[in-house]
């Protein structure tokens, strides 16, 4: 099963991927994050917690057109009643509405979508009780690598990430220890 967490970040890339570009709730949306670059709101890569606060922001609601807010109020009707602690009785006609709200802006199908899609009836009625910590945590080393790195991806990136994991992880018993020597 895919965390709530994912789900909601491919519901958001979607809808994000969907604006249009020169209209105002995009605008907004570069004026709300100047520290994101460019290319990630132009491809709608958001953190859960600049997801949380986009939810709660009145002010980018006014920005939209009616199609995109009809498929924004379902993207945040999904992230309370079906993504967060308990599911909605009605939770299929909740994502349904979330589809074809999607569909009226032009979203295209991700994998996630069509995850939450089809696969509706194995998500567990406490979803919200699934921990996003580990993908939080994921988001927030990411970013410090990005700052690191300075925007630059390239494979000496990834090893750091993967060893700099490995040894945040206390439980680890290394082959080597570092010779400290004082003086």
């Amino acid at each position: 099963m895919l965390p709530p967490l994912h789900i909601k970040l491919g519901l958001m890339k979607n809808f994000v991927k969907a604006l249009n570009k020169d209209g105002q709730a995009f605008l907004y949306l570069r004026q709300k994050f100047p520290t994101l670059s460019d290319a990630k709101v132009k491809e709608g890569i958001f953190i859960g917690p600049q997801i949380k606060a986009m939810l709660k922001d009145e002010v980018f609601l006014t920005k939209m057109t009616p199609v995109e807010s009809e498929a924004w109020n379902a993207f945040k009707t999904i992230c309370e009643n079906f993504l967060g602690n308990k599911k909605d009785p009605n939770y299929k006609e909740l994502v349904s509405n979330l589809l074809s709200s999607y569909q009226q802006l032009g979203a295209r199908i991700s994998l996630k979508i069509h995850f939450l899609h089809n696969h509706l009836d194995f998500f567990p009625a406490n979803l919200g009780a699934v921990s996003d910590e580990h993908g939080e945590r994921f988001h927030q080393d990411i970013s410090k690598m990005e700052r690191n790195y300075q925007g630059r991806w390239d494979p000496a990136m990834l090893g750091d990430f993967c060893w700099m994991l490995k040894r945040d992880n206390p439980q680890v018993k290394h082959k080597r220890k570092a010779r400290v020597k004082l003086f």
